[in-house]
């Protein structure tokens, strides 16, 4: 049973509420790298980290368009709190992968997040008797400062084998691993996206799951291909931000003139037109991923499977609406001129986190190709 409509629009408020005290303190989520402690916690504590978890772990199991709308509030306010939302909420649905004792242990507690990383070369997880010693290092885990738990992919090695059989991911208390700071960087700084190592650390086989384990619960969120909500999701973060970014130049223009000028800039062709393009290119791009992601849904729940069609589109839209946020922040620091290049203004920040997506996995210029081979009728890869 997913979450009643009354449930949903109590949540969607208390989101709303969330998201301006986010926005409140948006320098200090970027001066500190971090969600501040107070904010992360309540987050925590009102169940924002629990957006995806079954209801049998005392989630809300949101709709996954609900989901998205939440994610879209944080994002206009924060871009670096809307990922660690969607970046966390996303990697729980991994829940139903392992024992029930096991889900009950990490993601029963209200105030245990889980975040993620990928594996550097060379890490890796020997079988000994009673699960593995893990051993390597493991970047890019967002929202690490406020996480409880983290989760390292890793290639399995059985005892003498040179090569892997296979790839696993193992659960961790946080505090058995090593934090390792990398993360300065000019975009999604408030993501705390730190690395961490683990240096032959047990894991018990039970705190662990293989890449193609079942999910134990039916619900149609279940369903969908964890690189479906994560790419969708964070195309949502890309278009809050530069939504964000969009309206406050446009507020801008209406006061600011130009050198040796006397019109308002908002008064000038040029910025009627560029305003123009950039609110065409937005709402198309929100409208395709919009359009895509419900289909998805209404396939997940009428079928409790995907379509390749389905799995397609929502690669494709979240894919072209990150870079299309790109393009519309771009117009929104051009309208700006000196105005859009101070650190504490609307509008760097804005730019530098949605071009930082961009860079990211989900933005990569190859998923066109695979959306490409498919619609050619070739077999497609990639990701999706």
């Amino acid at each position: 049973m997913t979450a009643t409509q009354t449930d949903v629009s109590q949540l969607l408020e208390a989101a709303d509420e969330l998201a301006s005290r986010v926005g409140a303190v948006a320098d200090r989520i970027e001066a500190e790298r971090r969600m501040p402690p107070e904010i992360a916690e309540e987050l925590a504590d009102r169940g924002f980290f629990r957006l995806l978890l079954p209801k049998s772990l005392g989630g809300s199991e949101l709709e996954h368009p609900d989901f998205l709308k939440v994610v879209s509030l944080f994002a206009q306010a924060d871009a670096s709190a809307a990922w660690c939302i969607n970046q966390n909420n996303v990697f729980s649905t991994n829940s139903v992968r392992v024992s029930r004792d096991t889900a009950k242990e990490i993601w029963g507690v209200q105030r245990n997040v889980v975040t993620n990383g990928p594996p550097i070369p060379g890490s890796r997880a020997d079988v000994v008797r009673g699960g593995y010693r893990l051993s390597g290092r493991w970047n890019f885990s967002s929202g690490i400062p406020h996480a409880t738990w983290v989760a390292a992919l890793t290639p399995v090695y059985q005892p003498g084998a040179a090569e892997p059989s296979g790839m696993r991911t193992f659960l961790l208390p946080k505090d058995e691993v090593k934090m390792v700071d990398v993360w300065q960087v000019g975009g999604l700084r408030g993501t705390g996206s730190l690395s961490f190592e683990a240096d032959g650390v047990f894991v018990p086989a039970s705190r662990s799951y293989p890449d193609n384990a079942v999910s134990s619960e039916r619900g149609p969120i279940y369903i969908i291909p964890t690189t479906l909500l994560f790419c969708s999701g964070f195309a949502t973060v890309a278009l809050g931000a530069a939504r964000a970014g969009l309206d406050a130049a446009i507020s801008l223009t209406k006061s600011k003139t130009q050198h040796f000028q006397r019109e308002r800039l908002s008064e000038l062709a040029t910025t009627q037109r560029m305003v123009g393009q950039a609110e065409a290119r937005w709402n198309a791009a929100r409208s395709y991923l919009g359009e895509s992601a419900l289909s998805m849904w209404a396939g997940a729940k009428a079928n409790l499977s995907l379509t390749m069609d389905e799995r397609i589109a929502v690669r494709l839209s979240s894919t072209h609406a990150i870079r299309e946020a790109a393009k519309v922040v771009d117009t929104a620091y051009a309208l700006c001129g000196s105005s859009a290049i101070f650190a504490t203004g609307p509008i760097l920040r804005r730019f530098q986190d949605v071009h930082t997506i961009t860079q990211q996995v989900q933005g990569r210029l190859s998923h066109y190709d695979t959306a490409g081979q498919y619609y050619l009728g070739t077999e497609p890869e990639g990701i999706f």
